[in-house]
């Protein structure tokens, strides 16, 4: 299946991920403007009526690069929505989004038929993250018109499935889009996860180092310096497993080698769950891609390295077929 033509200005198959506190509209503008979709959490905004100036901001500003560049259009946006009952602004959310028609919101932790109900009434589509097929099986059911398989290595919430393994099972039954993610931070990365089925790749880690990412600049160094052994998996932070960025932890005082287990009852998106440290401010998600990110770059210059990268690895291929 084609994908829909909401996707068609892309310079390269890539959604930027929405990072939790790092995502707001000046990364999304700039990962827009240079061919990828740009997306934060809904969350990002506070308090809730900030989402309405933010919306008007991406708008606006995406309008005017259109005007302004007829031949070379920005990618659409996306919204992520957190879909679990501690999202006590939801229903106000989709109101504002609702009112700017969003082109494209990601839900996560949760589908509910009345929220892609709601999209598709403004004329939106809705994406859905999930980290195994069961989960892909349900938000399908109930009207996500695409999906976002989270496999081993992804940064934040992820699953533990190997991205090959899980594309394959999603694959098996259902056409539409398939965004992956998971260590995803190279362009050759973006040709490997078509080559296994998907549609695009779902880049999240990487953009934290970038000039327009709401990061510290402890953060983006982080993930600059760090690689694959640095990434630890744990539950402790919000009560869901996610990966994190090991000397963050150990500058909150924890031993990233022996984490005692979370409680899901804990959850709360900037709480440090069962700490004093809070997850994603004071203890730093990260996937296991990030060691292809060399230095803190523009999310323009990051989109250049990822297309030069994507470009050549299919030149890389096609020689190999030939020859």
């Amino acid at each position: 299946m084609s994908l829909p033509a909401i996707f068609d200005p892309l310079r390269i198959p890539v959604i930027g991920a929405p990072l939790f506190i790092v995502s707001g509209p000046e990364l999304v503008i700039a990962q827009c403007k240079a061919g990828i979709v740009g997306a934060f959490p809904a969350l990002n905004a506070r308090p809730q009526a900030q989402l309405d100036e933010w919306l008007h901001q991406i708008t606006e500003e995406l309008a005017a690069h259109n005007r302004d560049n007829p031949d070379r259009p920005a990618a659409p946006y996306a919204v992520n929505q957190i879909v679990h009952k501690s999202n006590n602004r939801l229903e106000e959310d989709i109101a504002t989004c609702a009112k700017w028609q969003v082109p494209i919101t990601i839900t996560s932790l949760g589908a509910r038929v009345e929220l892609n109900d709601a999209v598709h009434a403004w004329g939106g589509i809705t994406l859905h993250d999930v980290i195994n097929d069961r989960f892909a099986r349900k938000a399908v059911e109930k009207g996500a018109d695409g999906l976002i398989p989270v496999a081993a290595g992804a940064g934040g919430h992820a699953g533990v499935t190997s991205p090959f393994a899980l594309v394959q099972e999603i694959r098996e039954w259902f056409d539409g889009p398939i965004a992956l993610s998971g260590s995803i931070g190279a362009g050759a990365s973006v040709l490997g996860a078509q080559a296994m089925g998907a549609d695009l790749a779902y880049i999240g880690s990487a953009f934290i180092a970038t000039a327009e990412a709401r990061a510290t600049e402890d953060y983006k160094g982080g993930i600059v310096e760090g690689k694959a052994e640095d990434i630890v998996y744990s539950d402790l932070f919000t009560g869901v497993h996610g990966n994190y960025l090991a000397p963050s932890i150990r500058n909150a005082g924890l031993d990233p080698d022996n984490l005692p287990k979370g409680d899901i009852s804990t959850m709360n998106f900037g709480s440090g769950g069962n700490t004093d440290a809070k997850a994603w401010k004071d203890i730093w998600g990260s996937g296991q891609g990030i060691g292809a990110v060399k230095k803190v770059v523009s999310a323009g210059e990051m989109v250049d390295r990822l297309e030069k990268e994507y470009r050549a690895a299919k030149e890389r291929l096609d020689a190999a077929f030939r020859g």
